[in-house]
């Protein structure tokens, strides 16, 4: 009798038909990057120009730690700092807008804007029968409120610090009790912020509001011309680098006490 065969059992593991590609994935992939960038290049032509060059001021200088892009200020839209080079690109910026309203025609004889040492100064100037307030109130009339809500609407979106001041000419104020050209130049210049600040700038971008009566004309040869009563918006320069400049004191700081620490630590001499 023939000795039985082992029995040989053979298991195939069964194939998969073949590795699925992952190309699409990547295409995919790509494909969202793609759309992501247009709508961010989409949102980018409709805003701001101050917008426009911070994001492109981050590009260049992520870190932030660049002298010409940034400043000390944090924050999301605050790397346009506007200083003595760059103010007069806000000043042809406002032009451009103002140029925009109805009666700018009307008005623009009666708009001064000017680069001084404290920034750049918007003046609203009154004319012979009266522009921007009605005659002897603090009340803005039509054209007043047009102008300053369309500078809010524009300054609001700048990172720096504005004061607003109030003159009258020398014309005593005609009235009963203790009211006169101090109280009126206040308030006006009062009344210019509260409407500033409802259209646009922000609740602590104001830092200054200054009456002045006629302590300050425009025209000191003719004290009663109308020209002297005005509204002064003044936007503030923002210094940059002064971050560095903190450092550099505290660097400075740090060396004397190093050298201090050094000459207490030299073995005195033997007498």
């Amino acid at each position: 009798m023939d000795k039985a065969r082992p029995i040989l059992i053979v298991k195939k593991k069964g194939g998969h038909g073949g590795h699925h590609g992952g190309a699409w994935k990547v295409a995919y992939a790509d494909f969202v990057t793609a759309m992501m960038a247009l709508f961010i290049v989409l949102w980018l032509l409709n805003t701001s120009k101050q917008v426009q060059e911070a994001v492109g001021g981050y590009f260049k200088d992520p870190t932030g730690t660049s002298k010409k892009v940034g400043s000390n200020m944090v924050g999301a839209g605050e790397n346009f700092v506007l200083t003595k080079d760059n103010m007069p690109k806000l000043k042809e910026q406002l032009q451009q807008a103002m140029q925009q309203m109805s009666d700018f025609d009307k008005l623009k004889s009666h708009i001064e804007m000017t680069v001084t040492t404290e920034g750049l100064r918007i003046e609203l100037l009154e004319g012979a029968s009266g522009t921007f307030f009605d005659s002897g109130s603090a009340q803005l009339n039509s054209d007043g409120r047009e102008m300053l809500i369309t500078l809010a609407q524009e300054l609001g979106q700048l990172p720096n610090k504005l004061s607003i001041e109030g003159h009258t000419d020398s014309k005593p104020y005609v009235t009963f009790g203790n009211y006169g050209n101090w109280e009126l130049s206040a308030d006006r210049a009062n009344s210019a912020r509260r409407l500033m600040q409802a259209n646009g700038i922000r609740a602590d971008q104001v830092t200054q509001v200054r009456g002045f009566a006629d302590q300050k004309l425009r025209k000191r040869e003719d004290p009663l011309d109308p020209s002297n009563r005005r509204i002064s918006v003044i936007v503030q320069y923002i210094l940059k680098n002064s971050d560095d400049e903190d450092e550099k004191a505290a660097g400075g700081g740090k060396k004397v006490g190093e050298e201090e620490n050094r000459a207490s630590e030299k073995p005195e001499k033997k007498k």
